[in-house]
């Protein structure tokens, strides 16, 4: 799978995320016949977000394994033990 598509599939995460979002509104957004793109496939494939149905509506949401790849990508990296920035704040101190 493309970095391109890796990327785009955590942008899908997030934003099915910060709330619950109707079928059609999503799939006007994320869908494409691209077949190098396929963002909303994939992610459907992998079981990062699921499609019930509300009231006679369907919703897509994140399931747990979406969000469980949300949050390791969230995560900030660690630079040798120390808080992030930390390296930064160490050379401006010694130049």
């Amino acid at each position: 799978m493309s970095d391109t598509v890796e990327a785009l599939i955590f942008d899908l995460l997030e934003y099915v995320a910060a709330g619950e979002r109707s079928y059609d509104e999503v799939i006007e957004a994320w869908h494409t016949s691209c077949p190098r793109l396929p963002v909303w496939e994939e992610a459907n494939e992998r079981g990062l977000i699921t499609r019930p149905r509300l009231n006679g509506h369907a919703v897509v949401r994140i399931t747990e394994a979406g969000t469980a790849l949300l949050r390791e990508h969230r995560r900030p990296p660690t630079h040798h033990g120390r808080p992030p920035g930390s390296a930064r704040s160490a050379a401006r101190g010694q130049a």
